[in-house]
């Protein structure tokens, strides 16, 4: 399930891409127009900032921008950096242990399947996409 963390985070990136790039955008700004609090949305953007998909400047003319055009921001990479691992079950975490049922287990290749049909579907949709409406998931495909 994504949270709101995750949420929030494509809202922000959104509404950063959907501004002026000349100037930075006020947090204060962002957090009225997305009706989110501003107290939580420093946790949010705070995530973004370290993970270097925003820049934040301090002081008066301060707030955020993109480090990147919208086009190249994927929601796979946003949800990752603000949700964690998008693996369904513990299995399939990157730091997960070897199952030891992993050579015959029944539903393993369900979850994997399932896994990369999440990956593809979020990795293929771009703040451009959300902001232009047409996000026809030009390379994705279930086979």
């Amino acid at each position: 399930m994504i949270s709101t963390k995750g949420r929030y985070a494509i809202r922000f990136m959104i509404d950063l891409a959907e501004q002026p790039t000349d100037t930075p955008v006020p947090l204060d700004e962002i957090s009225a127009r997305q009706d989110i609090s501003k107290k939580y949305l420093e946790i949010v953007v705070k995530l973004l900032v370290t993970g270097k998909l925003v820049k934040g400047t301090s002081g008066k003319g301060g707030g955020y921008r993109l480090l990147r055009s919208p086009d190249e921001y994927t929601i796979g990479e946003i949800l990752e950096l603000t949700e964690g691992t998008l693996a369904t079950v513990a299995c399939l975490k990157d730091d997960a242990e070897v199952c030891p049922r992993q050579d015959f287990c029944k539903t393993l290749p369900m979850w994997k399947k399932f896994d990369s049909i999440v990956h593809d579907y979020f990795f293929n949709i771009t703040i451009a996409d959300l902001i232009s409406g047409d996000f026809s998931l030009r390379n994705f495909s279930i086979t």
